[in-house]
């Protein structure tokens, strides 16, 4: 009690000392100094926060007493009772900012608010604070409490230009004030908090959602609402009209700088404090890029049934965002045109590829080596033929990605594995590099979104990881760049209304790949003979006088295709789907999206010089291990001798490719995975092997064995007891050997005698026609692979 009397003693004693403005003013407000966000040449006005003003001051009596409720219940829910100001909130929130070092936390009843917004400075110090108690006491002399909560309707900000409840209703809902049901109530009262944050145009529609419930629930507490109430106005679904636009120009972008703009400095602030924003935006660029999506949108979507498209552009040598479409229609509320798709996450399927290859290029893997193009499973709990080897893992948890095109092209190298955007070679890669080292590579590169390593796995260079548009096209610039990574940065400078220059562009750029990567990856993305097996020659990825490198993106799921490529001044890129999550046709990226893409790129072309790419430096390789020179059989490159066909993780140590032959692949969990089907592919096509006479080691030799026991043109009834054995030649010793029926293991052998004994019908899954293999290792791991045929009748 005795701190309400002091700050009461205090007030009245500085009142006499503070010049307080002209009370009369109150009915003259007007908003004057108003934010300007302007294109980077400061004369092309994208949009001015109160261009075309819109209030509309109504009685009290016709807003609906669910808004008035509502109201009170979010703000002050003292108001009918206290004489202007709540002396309690007022010594909390002193007590926090004087704690805080600053004047920062509110406290503020509504007849404070209506104060602020109407005779006051933004400015936040002490003595204005005491203007505001002393000038709530005089409005609370001169009017009604109604009349009170009828200016601060009247007056509340709710987004852009939109002041007062009758505007806003209208705005939003399309209805008047007095109309308002209980759920529209309590979104238009959780607005004037944060207008623009909360926008249900914004990104921050969870956020506003939030409040919404939290002023529903504040009804309910204060008894404005009864339970029943509370809970069917919680989940009930409000549909906002589209927002009315104004004189503005690249929509998504300003509103993305809008929210940046009040984040920093503050909602008031750039209402009222006169900024002059000069922007990153090359508005030709822009108005090109709306040219093509407008033109492109209708065909796409009835050929392949997708509504919506996005685009950014940016220069990669310093960052600066250039162009950005968040969708292809800001005003189609049918299918959330409003949303910006372009920071939205989604997954980037084969466009995450380069960060995987770019880690592996920095550890020593080069664009000649070679991996095996062959139907893998990568799951430890399933076999090499996709089959469970745990009874509680069902098969279906196998890991088994296929190409697009559903082929198997056998041994590939880096360069076309990338260029032809193939996934086993890739997630074979990933393995390779490592998952956690080429999520480092991508965060390193402005990919934030990447928190859940252990939820993505070896599907993570496939897209299995969401992304943004707008951070993707920031990292590829990095390639572009020659490995220098520069934030993406949309603002060139802001100025107060005194001219005073108080943020402005800086350059903040950081090498985070090795040139020689950099120039690797683009070397690989604009090579048109090494993607034209694919994609076919001269596509929608190919450029006759530009040197464009192009990377495009399909999920397995048909929901998100995406082209993002560069030259070394603009980084493009492009999403298209649905917001909804809803498949569009089956057909990849290069069919969607690329046209578009190229369409854009030969417009941005008429604005941008024509540089040339840099290329890689040559590398000696001659030292290197066979599989890093691109050499995988005998005598096919340089006169090198490889004795047999082996898998990458039979040559090399996967972590340091480039030191000693790795001693001990067997110990990897992934070796034999990769090595049986290889080891199968070799049988197929009769691959030539074999020893080399001047090596003595013949532990690169396959592993020879006989099998006995069964006669396999021969028939056996379900009843009979078989028995199979596999036995080593005199020259090769076997120490396993994995017997499997119909593709499925029935039982590994460690030691001999390598034999496993059955009777037909105990086994569930036997027909008339079985298939049997017999797969056998040596001590280094070597393996050979023996089939017949069981027959068995009833």
């Amino acid at each position: 009690m005795g701190g309400i009397f002091l700050l009461a003693a205090i007030i009245i004693l500085l009142a006499s000392f503070i010049q307080l403005p002209d009370f009369s003013q109150f009915h003259g407000r007007k908003i004057v100094e108003s934010t300007k966000i302007y294109d980077r040449t400061g004369k092309i006005l994208l949009y001015d926060i109160h261009e075309n003003i819109k209030r509309t001051v109504i009685t009290f009596d016709t807003i609906s007493p669910l808004l008035k409720n509502a109201t009170i219940a979010i703000e002050d829910a003292t108001f009918y009772q206290h004489p202007g100001i709540n002396i309690k909130s007022i010594i909390r929130s002193m007590r926090a900012n004087i704690l805080g070092g600053g004047w920062r936390q509110g406290g503020s009843t509504i007849t404070q608010q209506v104060i602020k917004r109407t005779l006051l400075t933004s400015e936040k110090l002490i003595t204005r604070k005491l203007k505001e108690i002393i000038l709530s006491f005089k409005l609370e002399n001169a009017f009604s409490k109604d009349e009170i909560l009828g200016f601060y309707l009247n007056e509340a900000p709710y987004g852009g230009n939109i002041y007062g409840v009758y505007e806003a209703s209208n705005a939003f809902f399309g209805k008047n004030p007095s109309d308002l049901s209980l759920v529209e109530s309590a979104y238009l009262a959780a607005l004037p908090n944060a207008p623009t944050y909360l926008s249900p145009y914004g990104k921050h529609k969870q956020k506003l959602e939030d409040r919404k419930n939290f002023v529903l629930k504040r009804m309910y507490i204060l008894g404005f609402i009864t339970n029943q109430e509370y809970e069917d106005a919680r989940i009930k679904k409000i549909t906002f009209l589209p927002k009315e636009l104004h004189g503005i120009k690249a929509p998504h972008f300003v509103i993305m700088v809008k929210e940046y703009l009040t984040e920093k400095y503050g909602e008031r602030a750039i209402q009222e404090n006169g900024y002059t924003v000069k922007t990153t935006l090359n508005y030709d660029l822009q108005k090109r890029a709306e040219e093509v999506v407008n033109i492109f949108s209708p065909q796409v979507e009835k050929k392949f049934n997708v509504k919506n498209m996005a685009l950014v552009a940016i220069d990669p040598q310093n960052g600066q965002l250039l162009s950005l479409i968040g969708s292809r229609n800001y005003l189609d509320v049918k299918n959330e045109g409003n949303f910006n798709v372009a920071t939205a996450q989604r997954q980037p399927g084969s466009a995450f590829k380069p960060f995987v290859y770019s880690t592996a290029f920095m550890k020593g893997y080069t664009p000649e080596t070679i991996l095996f193009d062959l139907p893998t499973n990568f799951s430890t709990h399933c076999n090499s033929f996709g089959v469970s080897i745990i009874t509680e893992i069902k098969s279906d948890k196998c890991y088994t990605p296929e190409d697009y095109d559903g082929k198997y092209r056998g041994p590939v190298s880096l360069r076309n594995s990338l260029a032809q955007s193939l996934n086993i070679p890739s997630v074979k890669l990933l393995y390779l590099a490592g998952i956690n080292d080429s999520i480092t590579t991508a965060q390193k590169m402005g990919i934030t979104t990447l928190t859940e390593p252990d939820r993505y796995g070896l599907s993570l260079v496939l897209g299995g990881a969401e992304v943004s548009l707008l951070e993707i096209t920031g990292a590829y610039g990095v390639f572009a760049n020659d490995g220098v990574y520069n934030p993406t940065q949309f603002i060139l400078s802001v100025q107060n209304k005194a001219g005073e220059i108080i943020e402005e562009f800086k350059e903040s750029s950081t090498e985070v790949l090795s040139g020689q990567v950099a120039r690797q990856i683009t070397s690989i993305l604009s090579d048109e003979e090494a993607r034209a097996p694919q994609f076919g020659s001269q596509s929608a990825l190919y450029f006759k006088d530009r040197d464009v490198a192009v990377k495009t993106g399909t999920t397995n799921d048909y929901r998100d295709v995406w082209a993002i490529g560069y030259t070394p001044n603009i980084t493009v890129g492009m999403w298209i789907g649905n917001n909804d999550n809803t498949p569009i046709s089956k057909n990849p990226a290069g069919r969607i999206v690329a046209p578009v893409w190229h369409a854009f790129m030969e417009e941005a072309f008429k604005l941008t010089k024509n540089e040339r790419f840099v290329a890689p430096e040559t590398e000696d390789v001659s030292s290197l291990p066979a599989a890093l020179r691109g050499v995988w059989q005998s005598g096919e490159k340089d006169g090198l001798i490889v004795p047999e066909v082996h898998s990458i993780l039979y040559w090399i140590n996967k972590d340091n490719p480039r030191a000693l032959l790795n001693q001990n692949p067997q110990d990897d969990a992934q070796f034999n995975l990769w090595e049986e089907p290889l080891r199968r592919w070799v049988t197929e096509k009769n691959i030539k092997e074999g020893v080399v006479p001047q090596l003595p080691n013949t532990n690169y030799s396959l592993p020879t064995f006989l099998v006995s026991g069964i006669d396999f043109i021969k028939t056996y009834p379900t009843n009979e007891l078989l028995t199979i054995t596999a036995t080593s030649t005199e020259k090769f010793v076997l120490n396993r050997a994995d017997f499997y029926i119909n593709g499925q293991l029935i039982e590994k052998k460690t030691q001999q005698p390598f034999s496993f004994s059955f009777t037909p019908k105990n086994i569930s899954f036997i027909s008339k026609n079985n298939d049997l293999t017999i797969i056998g290792y040596d001590s280094n791991s070597n393996s050979n692979v023996y089939t017949g045929k069981l027959i068995v009748i009833e």
